[in-house]
């Protein structure tokens, strides 16, 4: 079972499913001295919740999750009672069909409660008759060690294994809850593209372009477009006050972000589209976006970024209460200084936004410095092979008869 409420948990889950098959097919039957065979090699069924990736991977899928995603206090609130309706259908399926395993992908408030209702269930009914207990897998840390670090006492309990994308994280998951499993398996955007990423090979950028390309990329909700978006157009109208022959486009994952993007009634000379964001990316001098995932793409691919947040005043106000790191966007909080400018809440002003990304565009020597930074950055996520990877610890956690060694990380997997 997997559950997936993301985009980009969706593409960690379809890129997951098919090396889980493909481990399991390789195992081979186990034959015993009466010539039975305890283990056929039989194809893994999939199912769950997740996005039109994974159901194309093969994942029968109960609904499509992604398409609820919501993001701060407010927004959950508001959607309370849809979520615990999926909640308790995910839950009775899981229940009638009872998976050997349950991967939570990213997703970890929703996740972790999914996690904790399965373990208090099949704790109660532990008995001679009852012996269905299934291994519970987070793939991709909740971001614990910036905020709330009481919950890695209830993953302890409820995880049997966590996959990390992120170098640092075992480390920090080994001072505090050491009987948790924490492997870093390297970062699935090495897999995603190739290396040099933009044909030609790398691009220096050392002088701005006549007519320079600045990617807006307002994020993956449609509650961050809301957001985001009316201060990105203000942000472009000034630009384009300092540069007339600028241009602009706006790539988003999806055909139903593109139609709620048109709703905000974007200039003319704004190209929108749905996908295609590697080639924007190779083609774009600066980009301005959202402090999600979308910021490490922003890094892979050597582009200098202005980073931004809004979110509602309430989880703000609780977030700032509660968040421990000095930066949101992912390549910053991996160099442990800002990188990438970083504006959030009310310090995300068209003005702020603007004046940085001008900078940015103007300042050679400045850009070069970055992309340097952007590449020692990429090159301490380790190594390709993280979905191989992943699915090898899955397949030897539920299959222990499982004996194949690791596959070579080059230094990319750390297991404690």
């Amino acid at each position: 079972m997997l559950i997936a409420g993301e985009t980009s948990g969706d593409l960690l889950g379809a890129e997951l499913v098919p090396e889980i098959g493909d481990i399991l097919a390789d195992i081979g039957a186990l034959p015993t001295p009466d010539y039975q065979p305890l283990h056929a090699s039989l194809a893994p069924r999939f199912f769950g919740a997740g996005g039109p990736l994974m159901a194309a991977a093969g994942v029968d899928l109960a609904f499509d999750l992604t398409a609820h995603s919501v993001i701060g206090l407010s927004d959950v609130i508001k959607n309370y009672f849809k979520f615990r309706r999926l909640f308790q259908r995910l839950y009775r399926l899981a229940l009638e069909r009872e998976p050997d395993a349950i991967i939570c992908i990213d997703f970890s408030g929703f996740n972790r409660r999914f996690a904790q209702a399965i373990r208090r269930f099949t704790r109660a009914r532990r008995d001679w008759f009852h012996d269905w207990n299934p291994k519970i897998i987070q793939y991709v840390s909740p971001q614990v060690w910036a905020s709330r670090e009481g919950r890695v006492y209830s993953m302890a309990r409820d995880y049997d294994l966590v996959l990390s994308i992120f170098p640092f994280e075992p480390a920090w998951y080994a001072r505090r809850v050491p009987q948790l499993p924490v492997r870093f398996v390297g970062h699935p955007i090495l897999d995603r593209y190739r290396h040099p990423p933009c044909p030609g090979g790398d691009r220096e950028n050392s002088e701005p372009a006549a007519e320079p390309l600045v990617l807006l990329l307002p994020g993956s909700r449609g509650s961050e477009l809301e957001r985001h978006l009316p201060v990105l157009v203000q942000s472009l109208a000034l630009m384009r006050a300092s540069i007339p022959a600028l241009r602009a486009r706006m790539v988003l994952p999806n055909e139903a972000l593109v139609k709620q993007a048109k709703t905000f009634g974007l200039p003319a000379n704004l190209e929108v589209q749905a996908g295609g964001l590697p080639e924007a990316l190779c083609e774009a001098q600066v980009a301005v976006a959202s402090t999600g995932t979308v910021t490490l793409e922003c890094a892979y691919f050597g582009v200098p970024t202005v980073a931004l947040y809004i979110t509602s005043w309430t989880t703000f106000q609780i977030g700032k209460r509660l968040v421990n790191v000095k930066h949101l966007a992912m390549p910053n909080l991996l160099a442990d200084t800002e990188v990438f400018p970083e504006f959030i809440q009310d310090a995300a002003t068209p003005q702020n936004i603007a004046q940085a990304a001008l900078d940015l565009l103007f300042d050679s020597k400045r850009r070069g410095q970055i992309k340097s930074k952007l590449a020692e950055i990429i090159k301490s996520l380790g190594e390709p092979g993280a979905s191989r990877r992943a699915a090898r610890e899955i397949v030897n956690l539920i299959e222990p008869r499982q004996t194949k060694a690791a596959e070579p990380t080059g230094g990319a997997a750390q297991a404690r």
